[in-house]
């Protein structure tokens, strides 16, 4: 269902998946920088005031993302304090999917080539999703403190393999070496990837393709 709350909460979850703020978005789209700003929601009169056609359509293109991409969104925006984050959507349906810890992900033995869930030794996770919508999601335990701030010691991350990703996206990425780390996707071009890191203590990194193993989208993530 289309509501004022579930529109603008979609565009703030776009602007943080890309790294924005309302208003770094309103400006890369080539709009005023206040047109997303939460004072101007609402008129003075207290009436909702919502975003045109226009300015959504000029958002989607500004960021490469489909109309099915924001309205994968509709649910809100991150939150610390939330039990469930979106990073996509998905049916209101409940399913399980396999959990692994980072540090297990990266022994071996666990993932096929395409980087899909195999072998033995998962465990499992509720998940709020019915797993044959999204063939092959799984679910990362994070462990340590590398991804801070934006995921903490214990917490669920669900990754999607073989799901299409564009730049901004944050991922799950296995280098040949067994080296397993999420982080943003800066750039992918013919022979390298560049990733940013989500923590700054961190340096960013940069890969050529045939040092990847396999990169797969987070789409969830539970905190």
């Amino acid at each position: 269902m289309l509501s004022h709350e579930r529109i603008w909460s979609a565009l703030d979850a776009l602007a943080e998946r890309h790294g924005l703020t309302a208003s770094g978005l309103a400006r890369r789209a080539g709009l005023d920088p206040t047109a997303f700003n939460k004072s101007k929601r609402r008129g003075a009169d207290g009436r909702d005031r919502w975003p045109s056609t226009e300015s959504l359509a000029k958002v989607l293109d500004a960021t490469g993302s489909s109309l099915d991409d924001f309205i994968g969104l509709f649910g809100g925006a991150r939150s610390g304090t939330s039990s469930g984050v979106q990073e996509g959507a998905f049916p209101p349906q409940a399913g399980t999917i396999p959990l692994l810890g980072f540090a297990q992900a990266g022994s071996g033995g666990f993932f096929d080539d395409g980087g899909f869930p195999a072998g033995q030794g998962w465990d499992v996770v509720d998940f709020p999703a019915q797993p044959a919508e999204r063939p092959g999601v799984y679910a990362l335990e994070v462990q340590g403190d590398s991804m801070l701030p934006l995921y903490r010691d214990g917490d669920i991350l669900i990754v999607e393999p073989g799901a299409q990703v564009r730049r901004g996206d944050r991922v799950v990425v296995r280098s040949r070496e067994g080296e397993v780390m999420a982080k943003v996707l800066h750039r992918q071009g013919p022979r390298s990837v560049e990733l940013f890191s989500l923590n700054p203590e961190h340096p960013n990194r940069s890969f050529d393709l045939s040092d990847i193993e396999w990169m797969a989208r987070i789409i969830w993530a539970s905190q």
